[in-house]
């Protein structure tokens, strides 16, 4: 016997209905680069989404196509995250820190039609062109109205596109049907797309608002730090969207100045990001005294929060932090530990403990450990295997097939994380089971740094690891092995050599280039991370 319930879909549509009816008047405040700041409301959004929509359809978007974008988080850019799907389109957000190569292999492989692009990030984009499809639409998105054709030559004007259009409702589709595309590196450096649909966009919204997830909701002013290039700026534009949060968009300023002026000047009670965030904004604040009586919590995620971060927020300012792990596979929201979740006060050193681990998963989420033989681990705090999740808001697959691998049998994501559950089921992250480098929240590939370097002159072998960084979480260490150890490759040229093919954020800094005379090597042939590691803790 079936239930006798409404069939109603969950596609992004329906966000923008609710916020349209039920959050007209609530506030989107976002900040121009020119420091300024805009502020409409949900009502005027879901006015201009529904002229986008028709936009979109007047330049030839038809349902399933891809369409980028390539900027900070605004509220054009929300205007977008919301019009694209409602176009029945696909809404790739495209990395802005990524080298013109790498853009250009990934628009490529998604297949995208349509970019926009924010005016600030052209220089960017004019790099990539060469190597950009030749029928690529731009739009430019633009404070200032002036000529987009002159940022990228055949680009329209964001503005002048949305006053020339006629309103256009959201194009009926299947809740399954795919909302969104994001690229992440995956557990070979290569870049993989995660395909999103209008229902897990949905549920996933649903599953941040939840007091035991993020915490959004009316009552709230959200601050999302995280890009919303950025595995989908971790579900918050639509949680919010969905809530009626007033939303504060930081657009391209980042620095802790910055964003210290805004959390003060707008109320914001609940802002999300990296480490490298906070311990900017952190210092900033040490220099000057702001009133945070409302910042109830900081979602910190993208990388472990050290625990000198979360006790000095808790104990210098009273602000408490929310431990969060998550990928771009799972929407990206996974597990979160929150302040007094362990019953204790946030300040005491129980609390601190719990929150230095990104705790339970999220409702709507199950997790798993398995060791190397893919057979089940306890749930006893000691047992450290690969920790595995499903859910409605996990990837099934790859964007284009790539990467079977990383599912088990029955069908559970395989996350590249060593970890370990206790009988309470709280995840700890141990380790890596890959050799991914993070920093700063992105994923940067060892592999590759290794095949560039050993295309340089001079060099015979390459091999990449981590080392800790205050700064960028992690930061790359390249060891070296010259093929002539009489005349060994100048650590600045090999560096100047990697930028061509790498952003200024992935690349070592020549210090960190280390000329040795072997690699250590497993017993396989392969290099042996592991070792290398236990180097550079031994070399300080």
């Amino acid at each position: 016997m079936r239930g006798l319930m409404m069939d109603f879909p969950l596609v992004v549509d329906a966000l923008v209905r609710r916020a349209r009816t039920v959050f007209p008047r609530r506030e989107v405040v976002s900040r121009r680069d020119d420091g300024a700041l805009h502020r409409t409301d949900y009502g005027a959004v879901a006015d201009r989404v529904d002229r986008l929509v028709g936009a979109l359809q007047s330049l030839g978007v038809r349902r399933g196509d891809r369409v980028a974008t390539f900027a900070w988080n605004s509220h054009r850019h929300l205007e977008l995250y919301l019009a694209v799907p409602g176009a029945g389109a696909v809404l790739h957000t495209v990395n802005v820190r990524l080298p013109a190569e790498q853009i250009a292999w990934i628009v490529r492989h998604a297949g995208d039609r349509l970019m926009f692009v924010d005016r600030s990030l052209v220089p960017a984009i004019r790099a990539a062109l060469p190597a950009l499809p030749s029928e690529l639409q731009f739009v430019v998105l633009d404070d200032d109205g002036r000529g987009a054709d002159a940022a990228v030559p055949g680009a329209l004007d964001y503005e002048a596109l949305l006053a020339s259009s006629s309103p256009a409702p959201a194009v009926a589709v299947d809740e399954r049907d795919a909302a969104g595309l994001c690229y992440t590196s995956g557990t070979t450096g290569e870049p993989k797309g995660v395909l999103y649909s209008h229902r897990s966009t949905v549920l996933h919204a649903f599953g941040c608002a939840m007091i035991d997830s993020l915490g959004v909701s009316q009552r709230a002013t959200v601050l999302p730090v995280v890009p919303m290039f950025h595995a989908v700026s971790w579900g918050l534009p639509h949680a919010s969207v969905l809530t009626g949060s007033k939303l504060v968009l930081p657009g391209s300023q980042l620095g802790g100045d910055a964003l210290a002026s805004l959390i003060e000047g707008e109320g914001v009670t609940l802002a999300a990001g990296v480490p490298t965030v906070w311990n900017l904004v952190l210092q900033s604040l040490r220099r000057q005294r702001r009133d945070l009586s409302k910042l109830r919590s900081i979602v910190v995620g993208g990388a472990a929060a050290p625990r000198a971060l979360i006790e000095s927020w808790q104990f210098e300012f009273g602000v408490s932090i929310t431990h969060a792990w998550g990928m771009t596979e799972t929407s990206p929201v996974g597990s979160c530990t929150h302040p007094g979740s362990t019953g204790l006060p946030a300040n005491d050193v129980g609390d601190i403990d719990a929150r230095c681990k990104p705790g339970r998963p999220v409702p709507g989420l199950e997790a798993r450990i398995l060791d190397d033989d893919g057979e089940d681990l306890p749930w006893d705090g000691v047992a450290a295997g690969e920790l595995c999740v499903r859910g409605p808001w996990v990837a099934a697959n790859y964007f284009g097939g790539a990467g079977a691998e990383v599912f088990t049998s029955d069908g559970w994501f395989r996350t590249g994380d060593v970890a370990t559950i206790d009988a309470e089921g709280r995840i700890a992250i141990t380790d890596r089971k890959k050799d991914l480098i993070k920093s700063r929240g992105e994923w940067i590939s060892s592999q590759a740094l290794e095949n560039a370097a050993m295309a340089f002159p001079g060099v015979l072998e390459a091999a990449a690891c981590a080392r800790p960084d205050e700064l960028r979480d992690e930061a790359p260490v390249l060891f070296v092995v010259p093929a002539d150890r009489a005349q060994p490759p100048s650590p600045r040229d090999l560096v100047a050599h990697l930028a061509r093919h790498f952003a200024k954020w992935q690349l070592p800094r020549v210090e960190d280039v280390r000329i040795v005379d072997a690699i250590p090597k497993t017993g396989t042939g392969k290099f042996d991370k592991k070792a290398m590691r236990v180097a550079l803790r031994s070399s300080g």
